[in-house]
């Protein structure tokens, strides 16, 4: 299974108005990085939006319709959630959750 096209693109429209984004392909997805650092993606395993948030913000997030803890290592990682795509049906709720996570990775210090 490749990853969604149709999410890939809408992402791309909403991030052509951020600074310091680019594209790299992993794990069968693709990532949309902020200075280097992952900051979400598109699942190649499943149709689901791959979202990093600072921990302190994952409780929120994991409590909102349509989301759960990501786990394509085999363990729950901190700070990343996926978004089925049910959860990404408005522009709005796309917006959102790139916002929050370029808010987040976009502090974190360069490499």
């Amino acid at each position: 299974m490749g990853y969604n096209q149709a999410l890939a693109e809408r992402m791309r429209a909403v991030f052509a108005g951020y600074e310091g984004i680019t594209e790299k392909k992993m794990f069968g997805g693709l990532s949309f990085q902020c200075n280097g650092k992952m900051c979400c993606g598109v699942s190649g395993k499943t149709e689901d939006m791959v979202v990093r948030l600072s921990p302190a913000q994952e409780a929120g997030a994991l409590a909102r319709p349509h989301t759960r803890p990501c786990d394509f290592t085999g363990r729950p990682m901190r700070g990343w959630i996926y978004v089925a795509p049910e959860g990404l049906e408005s522009e709005a709720a796309l917006q959102s959750w790139i916002a929050q996570a370029y808010e987040f990775v976009s502090k974190l210090p360069v490499k």
